[in-house]
This record gives structure tokens, sequence and C-alpha cells, in this order.
């Protein structure tokens, strides 16, 4: 089986002539590395085992070419991906295929932290001295006096000097083989194909990380027909970048992890959820809320507790059979300002975690009351802390609003922290959405090791519910 579809889907369908043609400009390097890769994945015979993170940039296209495991990374985040895929399949061989802007731009930090850990991937680095897909703009690798869109009179001092990426990834600890090639004659394409088929060798082998850094020609930008093109690389770039091999310690093969396993009891003693109660049965979609898919925003400021409200919520609905995200966001402000998260409960499965225009809100203050409120959904819920907000302002109509003394009703319980669970009755006794005794039990569960908590937090749920009972919707 061809490491290359034998038609490229992207244009026409794949079918006629454009079928059988890449986007690549003539003369663009990138076709000539994507040629080179093909050729050493097959001869390795590693094409079922390959997973190829291709990035933002020139190659974003590249799984339309490659016959392997492909997976499209957001800018810069190509070795994030690639370290994921690693993990969770370590017999694959993953290679990263990124460009200048993406690896040593706004990729660096990922770049940096990849070759640091030193586990066997291979990144293939196309350097072309710009930004090649986004208009020819400064990049990392834009040399001295090169002029670009974003530097029309040439790079100068003031803009940085070249990123040479090869150099800086072999003073590492991690990496093992690090070298520079490139691809302007047909021997620097010979010496580049066999860097290739060393570095995925090394990882086949289990010994760790390599990068290529291949110099390549952009006629596009450069202005410059490719034979000009790969004049200039080699007498303009060579120069600032050498060739040749940056590092070379390969010694034994070490990465020889067992498999991952996928056992739940595991993965939720990860989380901190330990189960140890039995799980009960799956408990039905509550018949009164006609929405199968109920999203949620908890805000208020830091220490008010919104973010254990929206934990606790989520896990109890979990434990009740049903699907459940919760993403919480914090404000820069320790106190006061807001703080948020957003929670989605589903009778099937929760489709987008955010909660952008929330069915309900619980607001814990005034200014968390005033940025959501009127992102509620027509004929949603906004229960609020009426202690805190006695008289809020142009509060969104046609939209069931609840004033609820959450702060208030703990003072009198002698405890003001558990106002968040004054909250959560409040919440249960409105929607009915879960069993009072389902979001108890998860509290009790999660408040284990602080037992003298337990009677306190149960009384603030129930002044919650009872409270509900004694206000009409608009808040009287």
């Amino acid at each position: 089986m061809s490491v290359f579809y034998n038609n490229f889907s992207r244009h026409a369908h794949g079918e006629g002539l454009k079928g059988h043609t890449t986007h690549y400009c003539a003369g663009c390097g990138h076709g000539v590395a994507h040629r080179d890769l093909a050729a050493v994945i097959d001869e390795l015979a590693l094409q079922d085992r390959v997973i190829l993170v291709s990035p933002v940039g020139c190659a974003v296209f590249a799984h339309y070419y490659f016959n392997v495991g492909n997976t499209q990374a957001a800018h810069g985040r190509a070795p994030a991906v690639a370290l994921g895929h690693k993990l969770a399949h370590p017999n694959a061989v993953v290679i990263c295929y990124q460009g200048d802007g993406d690896l040593a731009s706004i990729g660096l930090a990922e770049t940096l932290s990849l070759a640091q850990m030193g586990l066997p991937i291979t990144v293939i680095f196309i350097n072309n001295a710009i930004y090649g897909m986004t208009g020819g703009q400064l990049a990392p690798t834009t040399l001295m006096g090169q002029k670009t869109t974003t530097s029309p009179e040439g790079r100068t001092l003031a803009m940085g000097q070249p990123l040479k990426m090869a150099e800086l990834i072999a003073t590492l600890d991690g990496p093992v083989y690090v070298e520079r090639v490139a691809l302007y004659d047909a021997r620097q394409r010979r010496i580049a194909r066999q860097a290739i088929k060393h570095a995925l060798t090394l990882q086949q082998e289990g010994r760790g990380y390599a990068f290529i850094e291949i110099l390549s020609e952009c006629p596009t930008h450069l202005k410059l027909s490719p034979t000009e093109s790969e004049k200039w690389v080699k007498e303009k770039m060579e120069p600032i970048y050498p060739l040749g091999v940056k590092k070379n310690k390969t010694g034994e093969p070490w990465f020889h992890p067992a498999p991952p396993r996928y056992i739940p009891e595991e993965i939720l003693g990860l989380c901190g959820a330990e189960r140890t109660r039995s799980a009960p049965p799956p408990c039905p979609w509550p018949a009164q809320l006609t929405a199968r898919d109920l999203s949620f925003k908890f805000a208020g400021a830091g220490g008010d507790g919104a973010q254990t409200a929206a934990l606790l919520l989520t896990r109890a609905a979990i434990e009740q059979g049903f699907d459940a995200t919760n993403i919480p966001s914090y404000g820069p402000e320790s106190r006061g300002g807001t703080s948020y998260a957003d929670v989605h409960l589903a009778a099937d499965e929760v489709l987008n975690p955010a909660a952008p225009e929330p069915d309900i809100l619980i607001a814990f203050n005034s200014p968390s009351l005033a940025k959501f409120a009127p992102t509620v959904v027509t004929g949603g819920i906004i229960l609020y802390d009426c202690t805190v907000i006695p008289a809020p302002r142009d509060l969104p109509a046609n939209r069931r609003i609840f004033a609820v003394p959450f702060t208030q009703l703990a003072r009198e319980l002698g405890s003001p922290l558990v106002k968040n669970m004054v909250a959560l009755g409040a919440l249960q006794a409105v929607t009915e959405l879960l069993p009072p005794l389902a979001i108890l039990e998860t509290m009790r569960h999660l408040l284990k090791d602080r037992p003298t908590w337990q009677p306190v937090n149960a009384a603030a749920f129930a002044a919650g519910q009872k409270a509900i009972t004694l206000i009409a919707p608009d808040g009287r």
C-alpha cells in the first residue's frame, strides 16, 4: 500500500489531473521533504505504525497526502499532541512535521519541553525563513536584512537575530540526535533522506528524541525562480544555519513502557473520585425538564464557593448516570471581581461543555449577576444572593428570577462559608433535577475527611430548599 494516497481528495474530489496535485507552490521544499519522508516510512515498513502530526502552516493539508495515521494540531501545539499519542500508543512512530512559524514561534515552549523530555518522537522542522502560508511575514528564522511583509526594510537588530533551532535543541539533555540538512541539490537531498531514516530508526528502537531541521526553499515569498531559490538557500541561508550533525548520542534503547491501562476504577482513583460506594441505577431524566441538555453558570467572587458548588453538582449528576462536564474559569482576583464555572448536565451526552448562554445562572455577587444575567436564555432561571445584592438593576425580562439570601441563611447557621450549599438547595428546589439525597450523598463523600462539616452543609442545603417555597419567582 502506497504511503501516499493514489488521489488527493482536496482537489476536485480526487478526480482528474487535479486529484494528483498538491497545494504547494512550484519549487517549494515541502514537496521534496514529503517525498523523502514517505520513502523512508515505506523503506522501514512503518506505514501502519506512523502517526503524523501536522501543524497550522504550509503543511496544514499533509493529511490529504500521507496514507498514515494523521492528526491536525492547533498552531504550535503539535508537540503536545504528539506527546499524547506517544504515551497512549507507545509502539506508534510519532512524527511532528512543523514549519518555522509554528515550531519556533508560537510553539517554542512546547517544542523545548518535549525535546527535554527525550521521549522517542521524531520532529521534522522545515525552515524556509518566512511565514509562508499566512502572507510572508517575519519569522523567527528570517535572516538579517531579509525583507518580509512585516519587515519591508529588512530584518534589523531591533527585531532580534535569527533563531538557530538545531543548535538550541542540541544543548538540551533530552534529545539524542539533532541534524540540519538542506534540499538544494541531489547530494543534500540524499543526506536529508538518510537523516530522516536515522531519526525514525532511533524512534523505532526506542532510543530517544530526534530533531531534523531542513533548510527549504520558498520561491513565492523570495520572489525567485525555483533554481534561484535553491541558490539562495545555499549562499544565504547555509552560512547562517550551518549544515551537519549537531548531536548524536544515541545510547541503548530505553523506552519500553507497558501499554496504557484503561481501567475505570484506576482512572477514578487518579481523579480523587474513589468509588467506595456501589453505583446507583441510572436516574431517569426529570420529566418536568424538556431540554435533554441543561447548561449552568455558577459565578461569584473568590471564596464564595461557586467552583465547589459546580463541582459537587457535576459529580452528583455523574453518580446518577447522567453525562456531566465542568469547566472552571478563575478571575485574577482572590477576592472581589468574578470567577465562574460552566456546567452541563445531559441525559445522553454533553456535546459542548461551554455555557455562553446558560439555561440557569447562580450568582453570588453583583458583578457576576450584572455580567451574566443578560446571557441567560429566554425562559431560563436566575438565582442570586439578595443578601449582597439587595436591589439589582436591569435584570432581563422573560426569565424566572429568584432572590435567595444565600449569605444570610448561612450566617444564621453559624457559617457563612456554606452559602454555596444554600444555593444548591435552592437550585434543587427550583429544578428538581436531581434527588436531594443524591446531592447530599455526594457532599458527604467529598467531605469524608471533614465529618464535622457535614451537618452544617446538610442544614444549609435544606435551608435553600425551604427558601424557594417562601418566595415567588420574581424574587418577592
